[in-house]
């Protein structure tokens, strides 16, 4: 998870009841094979002593910032997004890599073209 990310940072007064979200993200991002994967990653944890909800950052290392109420969100659903959008980073640096323009567009008519070995779609099945 941490390899798609540059910074990471956790804020939380550890006396409300609602740092749940907080403490298992800390805890994912310092696993040793979170660790592992990216050891260049900022991990900031400011310990809160007002009433600001908890509150995780990331940025990732395209320089995008996504900020989580960590009152409403799930560490496991913070983290699915990461991975989610770090596959897209994947993919994207992929076709740079090869000399391909990004976002890649496709032409509508080659969108309903079937590929080879597989069966052509019924034109019903095209409408719905």
């Amino acid at each position: 998870m941490l390899k798609f990310l540059s910074k990471v940072r956790i804020e939380f007064n550890a006396l409300d009841p609602r740092t749940a979200a907080c403490m298992e993200f800390l805890a994912q991002c310092n696993a040793r094979k979170a660790k592992e994967s990216n050891p260049s990653c900022q991990l900031l944890v400011k310990r809160r002593t007002d009433d600001h909800p908890p509150q995780i950052t990331v940025t990732f290392v395209n320089g995008v910032e996504e900020v989580f109420d960590a009152t409403s969100t799930p560490a496991q659903s913070i983290r699915a997004m990461i991975l989610e959008k770090g596959q897209m980073l994947e993919t994207e640096q992929m076709f740079r890599d090869a000399g391909e323009k990004w976002p890649v567009v496709i032409p509508g008519e080659e969108i309903d073209q079937h590929a080879p070995g597989t069966k052509p779609r019924k034109a019903e099945e095209k409408k719905q």
